[in-house]
């Protein structure tokens, strides 16, 4: 999907909808991130429908699409990447600019430079506040082997629009949006932003609650709602099909930019044969101009898998880990309960104070399962309309590659069957 864009001139925003191998694991440069590791529903398709792109593409209305972008109060853009250079690191930024109409900002616009740690604190925020939400996840944490300059224009480029994908996800988010960490990280400089990570949980708290957690973990949950259950299949299932499609599609760019590499050198090879072949010459030269011709219509089929289906499969072979997470913190908190609720019993305690107690503990663990069921609902929607819709841009793209492909051979045959039936009649005659 293309990336939003703002226009500081526009009192309106238009917001459309989006390495090589040996890679490195990084240290504590966290900015040298990329989206780079490697790593269904019924089809509506019949036969009789028109088969040209445009008004294929147009037979698909998604009601996920008819969301008026009048109700949208907040606009957000990472773009222009500057790299950083100081006597022990060096690093990328990013602007981040904002417009908004919402009330409790100071402003209508802040633009604000980022890097990546500090994308990497507000997710980690929004999952420590929100532990049975979803948050989309980031660019993985891997650079190309043996890059001279770390910060090519490619790798730039991708974890742009990576980091792009993430905060519209979070500005988009009904309860992620209106948080102050989010606030903060739109409006802060980098003074203030410091000091306000520094308000968050230390070191010691985080551990304990890691504890906690793996002691959950190891207890186990006794009594799992059928429908959690279901949702945890559902993502062993899906993070399987889409895992493998996306190595799939991945293998066919690799091999697609082989052929492409083929293809640009076979048409100077003929160029060059009909200057020694006279009586060829002109029919070579169709070919090389043939071969020119879906070289250039080819390239911008395998930049559109490139830069749009490979980005938006990988992102969600990624959501698969992150939902498994989240199941994982869901099923903590229920066997938490579980514990709390049998050495409270255990303790024959007064009831009063024991019931007390209780639903406090009952109440935690009915918002996390509302929390997690009405975001999964929102995740599956998104999750839909994103696939969908980077399925029919594939589509049209291919279908328009093949058919000026097709065009251009069809011209050189008619070409040379006319030039074939001329020279015959010039025989005969």
């Amino acid at each position: 999907m293309s990336d939003t864009i703002l226009d500081d001139n526009a009192s309106s925003l238009s917001i459309p909808t989006d390495i090589a191998r040996h890679m490195l694991d990084l240290d504590e440069d966290d900015d040298l991130e990329v989206f780079s590791k490697e790593t269904t529903e019924g089809s509506s398709f019949n036969a009789s429908m028109p088969t040209s792109p445009g008004s294929m593409i147009n037979q698909y209305k998604f009601e996920e699409e008819e969301e008026d972008i009048d109700t949208k109060d907040i606009f957000v853009l990472v773009d222009n990447p500057e790299s950083h250079v100081t006597a022990i690191e060096t690093y990328i930024t990013y602007r981040v600019v904002t417009k908004t109409t919402r009330s409790e900002f100071d402003s209508s616009e802040f633009e604000v430079r980022r890097r990546y740690q500090d994308f990497l604190w507000l997710k980690t925020r929004l999952e420590e506040a929100n532990p049975t939400l979803i948050v989309h996840p980031l660019p993985e944490k891997f650079v190309m082997k043996g890059m001279v300059e770390r910060f090519n224009e490619d790798f730039l480029e991708k974890r742009r629009r990576a980091l792009n994908r993430f905060l519209n996800r979070i500005a988009d988010h009904p309860i992620f949006s209106s948080t102050e960490d989010f606030k903060i990280f739109l409006t802060a400089d980098v003074g203030a932003l410091t000091s306000h990570k520094k308000l968050g949980p230390g070191f010691l708290s985080r551990m304990g609650e890691s504890v906690r957690g793996l002691a959950a973990t190891v207890r186990g949950v006794r009594n799992r709602p059928e429908e959690f259950t279901a949702m945890q299949e559902y993502v062993e299932a899906f993070g399987q099909k889409i895992s493998s499609v996306d190595k799939v599609t991945q293998r066919i760019v690799r091999e697609q930019k082989e052929y492409l590499e083929d293809l640009k050198e076979c048409a100077p090879t003929y160029t060059l044969w009909s200057n020694s072949e006279e009586e060829l010459a002109e029919p070579l030269r169709g070919m090389a101009s043939c071969l020119e011709r879906c070289y250039q219509e080819t390239e911008e089929q395998v930049k559109e898998l490139n830069d749009n289906l490979n980005p938006t499969l990988h992102e969600y072979v990624l959501c698969t880990e992150t939902l498994k997470t989240v199941l994982r913190r869901r099923d903590n908190i229920q066997a938490e309960f579980e514990a709390k609720t049998e050495a409270l019993l255990a303790k024959h305690a007064d009831r009063e104070s024991i019931r007390e107690d209780l639903n406090k503990m009952e109440d935690r663990l009915e918002l996390a399962n509302n929390a997690l069921k009405s975001d999964w609902t929102r995740w599956k929607k998104v999750m839909r309309t994103d696939l969908r819709s980077a399925f029919m841009d594939t589509a049209e793209k291919n279908v328009n590659c093949y058919e000026k492909c097709l065009a251009v051979w069809e011209s050189f045959l008619l070409s040379q069957r006319t030039d074939a039936e001329g020279t015959q009649v010039s025989d005969s005659s």
